[in-house]
């Protein structure tokens, strides 16, 4: 019987970048004033505190956006 397995290369999860982390940083920073804002106005209309804070959103922005930046 034949091994199939042992010619695959393993797929390891590498951690962050220093640059990468620099740019997240820098844009989950610029990202917490509008996220803040917008956590505000959602919780005055809805009249309670969403699940979402605006760190968490912050987060998430920064999220979406850095990978943007190192793809393009």
């Amino acid at each position: 019987m034949t091994d199939f397995t042992s010619d695959h290369p393993v797929s390891r999860h590498k951690p962050p970048k220093t640059e990468f982390m620099i740019y997240f940083g820098i844009i989950f920073l610029a990202t917490l004033p509008l996220a803040t804002i917008t956590w505000a106005l959602a919780a005055i209309r809805a009249g309670n505190m969403t699940d979402k804070g605006p760190i968490k959103r912050a987060w998430s922005q920064a999220r979406i956006i850095t990978p943007m930046i190192f793809s393009a």
